[in-house]
C-alpha cells in the first residue's frame, strides 16, 4: 500500500487538477484500488504494480508537456495479514465510537 503524490514542476501553473485527472485516468485503468485525497492518492496493491503504476503516472504527466514531475511517496507491507486502507481507517473509528459510549 502506498499513498503518492505527484507533482509537476516549472510548469508556470499552480494548479495541477488536469494531471490529477489524468492520474485519476490511469488508476481506474489499472484495476488497483485506490483513494483520491486532498494532497495525494492511497493506493492499494503488491509492491510491484503499485511501483508500476506510480511509473506510469509520471509517463502520463510527461505526455501532457511536462518536462519535470517529482513524486513524495509514503509506501508500508505487511507480512503478518491482509488489511486494506478502509481495514486501517474503521479499525480507528471502532475505538472512537467505543470511547464515545463510555
Amino acid at each position: 500500500m502506498g499513498f503518492v503524490f505527484v507533482v509537476q514542476v516549472g510548469t508556470g501553473s499552480a494548479s495541477v487538477a488536469e494531471e490529477v485527472a489524468e492520474v485519476q485516468r490511469l488508476l481506474k485503468a489499472s484495476g488497483l484500488t485506490y483513494t483520491m485525497h486532498s494532497a495525494g492518492t492511497t493506493v492499494e496493491g503488491s509492491w510491484d504494480n503499485v511501483m508500476k503504476v506510480i511509473g506510469q503516472a509520471h509517463s502520463v504527466v510527461h505526455a501532457r508537456g511536462v518536462v519535470r514531475v517529482q513524486s513524495s511517496m509514503r509506501v508500508g507491507t505487511r507480512t503478518d495479514k491482509k488489511q486494506t486502507a478502509e481495514d486501517k481507517v474503521k479499525r480507528v473509528e471502532d475505538i472512537l465510537a467505543t470511547q464515545a459510549n463510555t
